[in-house]
């Protein structure tokens, strides 16, 4: 408590108060995003308010070990609750203050291996996505501008300037350094607050991060210098390399990749200020290792079509066979609605429950952004709502159309436990059996989720060098 004290007395700029325990990071099985961080202002005059303010996120980051989430996500691995031992560590925040808000100009996740590479880039030329204001945009799920640090001028597959207007990042996460909101000391936000682009333009934060659409001819000018619609492009960084960050990237997973011996993901943030004599400054906050499965899988084309196909996708997380499933859990698309996809996470959390209860894994399938904080894109469960699931399917839907999101913690749990994930757009060339499933036999039923079980265990096989999957009836 003394050393803390004497911490607080001299430090003044925001921190974040994070969880570093012995299983958060270990290699198999992680608990990456299932403890809580707590960032805090730091920012009251008096030494007292902000060293009580501290010993608050403290416990709280503590106390997260025992939370339901928690609790839930370890019956899962092969632990107990006696494994764990946590520490906490205590991070200034990466960020410049712009009145009552604090924040970095970007935050971002860098992975060595590419899940859903596309055009030129192939799985070892890594992804990197990025992200105004602080990294939970990212690790939450949320819209990130997302390309291959092998070809960062390759624009992502928008079908129109349309589609990149809707699903670029239109808010970010600040840290509040004005009026103290209500006491919630519980509450993982308590200090946070989300922030839309004209709040950014306002701290004259986009110069590096945004271009212009004009709307009177249909154009997408980069940077700020004319009127018009501010999309993320992160176009004067990383596609005319007015500061080289996508080479400081490179070299640090390169680097990051020997000191761990394999595929690694790592978490940063940065800011630029002309006005200091460090006019860009880059905190390099977290690097974890990836797991990726070495069977040696293959899938031609041809497979993925015929009468036996219940699903097949070339976008897929993973690598692997499985033969043992008869249970599959999927999301009624008739009743689906974006405004009813937190009742859909507590009714699959409660089929999920029982499914493990039985020792039964299953298949799961749904729509959008599987683990999104923003209901309006996916499906916003916690990984301890489906941890029994084995294999995934993402379908996405004319009016929830979304980009994935390889940067979050969810994706980081799928991956180490080896989850197969298939990500089926709607205007793909291959569909979901959907009336083959409305004949299996029904376990259980809600109003938008339906639990079946085959008479024989599905065929399912993923190739994630060619990124291919198939699911055999």
């Amino acid at each position: 408590v003394g050393d803390l004290r004497a911490l607080i007395a001299k430090v003044n700029t925001p921190l974040a108060v994070r969880s570093s325990s012995m299983l958060e990071d270990a290699r198999y099985e992680p608990f990456a995003g299932v403890y809580a961080t707590k960032m805090i202002p730091n920012n009251q005059p008096d030494t007292d308010t902000r060293f009580r303010k501290l010993i608050a996120a403290i416990k709280y980051v503590y106390a997260s070990t025992f939370f339901k989430e928690a609790k839930d996500y370890i019956k899962m691995t092969s632990h107990s609750i006696a494994d764990e031992k946590m520490a906490v560590i205590i991070q200034e925040v990466v960020g410049l203050r712009h009145g009552d808000r604090y924040y970095p100009h970007i935050s971002g996740v860098a992975r060595s291996y590419n899940f859903y590479s596309s055009g030129h880039a192939r799985p070892e030329d890594g992804v990197i996505d990025l992200a105004l204001g602080l990294g939970k945009t990212i690790v939450d799920g949320g819209k990130v501008w997302t390309y291959s640090p092998a070809y960062p001028r390759s624009n992502p597959p928008y079908n129109s300037l349309g589609d990149l207007c809707r699903q670029t990042q239109t808010e970010f996460w600040a840290v509040n350094m004005g009026k103290p909101p209500a006491y919630d000391p519980i509450q993982e936000t308590e200090y946070l607050q989300k922030c839309d682009l004209s709040d950014a333009e306002m701290d004259n934060t986009l110069r590096f991060v945004a271009s212009t659409y004009q709307r009177e001819n249909d154009r997408l000018v980069m940077g700020t210098g004319s009127p018009g619609t501010r999309i993320l492009t992160f176009a004067p960084l990383i596609t005319a390399g007015q500061i080289p960050v996508n080479e400081l990237l490179k070299n640090l997973i390169t680097l990051s990749e020997e000191a761990a011996e394999s595929p690694v993901e790592i978490e940063f943030a940065m800011t630029f200020d002309h006005h200091s004599d460090q006019p860009a400054r880059f905190g390099y906050l977290q690097v974890r290792p990836m797991v990726i499965s070495q069977e040696d899988v293959n899938i031609d084309l041809s497979d993925l079509q015929g009468e036996k196909v219940l699903v097949a996708a070339e976008q897929v997380l993973g690598n692997g066979v499985i033969d043992t499933i008869e249970d599959i859990v999927y999301v009624k698309p008739e009743p689906f609605a974006a405004c009813d996809t937190r009742i859909i996470a507590l009714q699959l959390e409660t089929i999920n429950q029982k499914l493990i209860d039985a020792g039964r894994s299953y298949l799961l399938i749904g729509f959008g952004r599987w683990g999104s904080s923003e209901p309006w894109l996916g499906i916003p469960v916690k990984w301890s709502q489906i941890n029994g699931a084995k294999v995934i399917v993402e379908a996405t839907l004319p009016e929830m159309d979304v980009e994935l999101s390889q940067g979050s913690h969810f994706f980081h749990n799928l991956t180490s436990f080896q989850v197969l994930y298939f990500s089926m757009p709607h205007n793909g060339k291959y569909n979901i059996d959907w009336p083959w499933l409305n004949k299996q036999k029904v376990i259980s039923e809600t109003e938008f989720v339906r639990h079946i079980h085959t008479e024989k265990p599905l065929g399912i096989k993923m190739d994630g060098r060619r990124g291919r999957g198939v699911i055999l009836k």
